[in-house]
């Protein structure tokens, strides 16, 4: 009999794992953005020295991991895991960052929700007592993400206003079994949510629907409210995304004003950037979570944190064939007490 599982989607970890380390790399836009000085590296060029979008995004990697790993004291070859994932077919961005590493590697793929994804399994192994240290890393960029999922930028295609931008940009938490805080304490499973949406720039509204199925799951199996966070963030749901998840709690009788946000409409000046919508990618989140959230906590801003990075699981070929786009979101309580 499981003695950490709450309800049916929710695990309270019994030995909560702290955050040792954590960092960013971004692009130039996202430097120019509201949340600049949160951000580890901001580079100018966004092939950040390469000579491929996708390469430049295995270097935003390399570059949040070592920051990262920095900042915990902590070499790579002391890593018992490594959970990473991105935006690029086979997760490419990721086995190329690591394949010099020499550590133990698990890629992942959760769409837009994959920091929430590699960062629950990574808390869940160290939990379970299968390693001292572990690392989540994610990243996106704006031209590889394009090349791959719309059209390549010289097509000069027009974005509709429900269209997202996608971030340039990773981020890495290297987690230890003990230490410090912040912590994770809880990790709530999302279940794949498809309510038909077929738009595939329109990924809010594909996607808010299983914001609110896991944040409400983890409501029901955790007794908490809304109250019991000093803020509820989702991943990447953008403006219209966000509006309609605002309006399913208030549905429900629940009102999110004043600690609810979502990272999509974080990242970027909505209207001075021209983003539509605003961001999306798994840099974003990861950005921002491993930023301006986490530097705010340790700041003492806010002391209970629940992270909900959600991810659209279409893929091109899917989308040519009519189909609608399944989504997921995957909630991380983060608390500075354990």
């Amino acid at each position: 009999m499981t003695t950490k599982k709450l309800g049916k989607q929710t695990f309270a970890l019994a030995s909560p794992p702290s955050i040792a380390g954590h960092a960013n790399a971004v692009g130039k836009k996202e430097g120019e953005g509201p949340l600049a000085a949160s951000f580890d590296l901001i580079q100018e060029d966004t092939t950040f020295g390469e000579n491929s979008w996708e390469k430049a995004e295995s270097t935003m990697q390399k570059l949040a991991l070592s920051s990262a790993l920095d900042k915990a004291s902590l070499a790579a070859s002391q890593l018992d895991f490594i959970f990473a994932g991105d935006l690029l077919n086979q997760c490419v961005g990721s086995s190329y960052h690591v394949r010099d590493l020499g550590v133990p590697f698990f890629g992942v793929y959760g769409a837009c929700s994959t920091m929430a994804e590699s960062l629950s399994l990574a808390a869940l192994m160290l939990d379970g007592g299968y390693g001292e240290w572990g690392a989540a890393v994610t990243s996106s960029h704006f031209c590889s993400a394009e090349r791959q999922y719309r059209t390549p930028l010289e097509y000069g295609g027009q974005r509709t206003p429900t269209a997202q931008w996608t971030v340039t940009g990773a981020g890495a938490v290297v987690l230890a079994r003990e230490g410090q805080g912040p912590y994770v304490t809880h990790v709530t499973v999302g279940k794949v949510v498809d309510k038909g949406i077929k738009d595939a720039n329109n990924m809010g509204a594909a996607m808010a629907p299983a914001a609110y199925d896991t944040i409400s799951a983890h409501f029901q199996d955790t007794h908490r409210t809304p109250s019991f966070y000093d803020l509820i963030v989702t991943g990447d749901l953008g403006t219209l995304g966000k509006e309609i998840v605002t309006d399913f709690f208030h549905r429900d009788g629940i009102d999110l004003a004043g600690r609810y946000n979502d990272c999509g409409t974080m990242i970027y000046d909505i209207e001075g950037q021209d983003v539509h919508c605003g961001g999306s990618g798994c840099g974003c989140c990861a950005s921002v979570l491993t930023g301006y959230l986490l530097n705010g906590m340790r700041a003492g801003r806010w002391k209970n944190l629940l992270f909900c990075a959600t991810g659209a699981l279409l893929s091109p070929t899917s989308i040519q064939q009519g189909e609608s786009i399944p989504s997921i979101c995957h909630a991380v309580a983060i608390s500075t007490e354990k």
